[in-house]
């Protein structure tokens, strides 16, 4: 009887086990999370926040030292020793003559080469009306006090045969048309300025990558019809440019020259730089200092050399 039961009971067991198996399946809840909402901010939007920012910026502090004893946390105008700490004495902003000076000083000091170039580095403001700017520019200019020994070597692109030879005759290094690209190209033929007739530019596009800066352009006046002027300028000229955007780094000089020699020559300089921008706009030279190669490099007024008209309307 007992084991009647105990297999009843069994059964009953198994029956369920079937049942529960055969039930729907369990659905596990899924909790869906909802999407932030993208915040789409218009062109408009983002003008006005950047221009809250420009004003929000702090403007630099301005402190007038007129008429003070002393700089405002320095510890007098000038050093009376020898010997000092920079940090405790404003900058000093020599006259040109007494910087030109200076480093003939230092050369004696040191007992470095007496004919060693100087150089100047000049920072320009090249800023405009209306938020434009002064594009960066090359120049040459002629030097009152040559500090070179040999010509520079030109070269003339012209096929009229009566222009090359003018142009020899004016002092061309090499002149021809077209034949001279592959010559360039293989660096047979070389040059320190390549000058062009305007007939003749378009054909010498194969050049550009070559020659790059120096290739022939009408804002570096190396494009023109008179031969002879150009010639002139560039067998003798002087050439700088403007570097990283504001920056005028070249030399002008050797320390053997006289200091007036030096001086003509920097003053030369200084007013073909200035004459890039209008002179109403305000100062275009805000930094200047003058070093040799040997030296240190030492600060100068440029006003000292410019008239007022072409640095600063209102004088220095």
């Amino acid at each position: 009887m007992a084991t009647c039961t105990l297999n009843a009971w069994k059964v009953l067991a198994g029956s369920q086990r079937t049942l529960l198996r055969a039930g729907p399946p369990v659905r596990t809840p899924v909790r869906t999370l909802a999407a932030r909402p993208l915040v789409v901010r218009t062109r408009r939007k983002k003008k006005e926040e950047e221009e809250v920012k420009e004003v929000k910026k702090k403007e630099p502090r301005v402190i007038d030292d007129t008429g003070r004893h002393k700089p405002f946390g320095k510890t007098a105008w000038t050093p009376v020793d020898d010997v000092y700490f920079l940090r405790f004495y404003p900058r000093q902003v020599h006259h040109v003559s007494h910087a030109i000076h200076l480093l003939k000083t230092f050369q004696k000091l040191d007992f470095t080469p007496q004919q060693q170039p100087v150089y100047i580095d000049l920072k320009l403001d090249m800023k405009l009306e209306k938020k434009k700017k002064v594009d960066p520019f090359v120049s040459t200019v002629h030097l009152p006090h040559p500090f070179k020994t040999e010509m520079n070597r030109v070269l003339v692109f012209t096929e009229d045969a009566d222009e090359v030879k003018v142009a020899l005759e004016n002092g061309a290094t090499v002149a021809g048309g077209t034949e001279l690209i592959q010559q360039i190209v293989d660096e047979e033929v070389s040059a320190d300025f390549y000058v062009a007739v305007p007939e003749i530019l378009s054909k010498l596009s194969p050049l550009k990558n070559k020659l790059r800066k120096k290739f022939p352009k009408s804002k570096r006046d190396t494009v023109g019809k008179n031969i002879p002027k150009m010639l002139e300028l560039f067998k003798t000229g002087h050439e700088y440019l403007v570097e990283e955007d504001c920056y005028v780094r070249t030399q002008i000089a050797t320390l053997d020259m006289s200091n007036q020699e030096i001086e003509d020559n920097l003053k030369t300089v200084l007013l073909d730089v200035c004459s890039r921008r209008p002179a109403d706009l305000g100062p275009f030279i805000q930094r200047a200092l003058v070093s040799s190669r040997t030296s240190e490099a030492v600060w100068f007024n440029s006003r000292d050399l410019l008239p007022a008209a072409a640095e600063d309307p209102h004088g220095p």
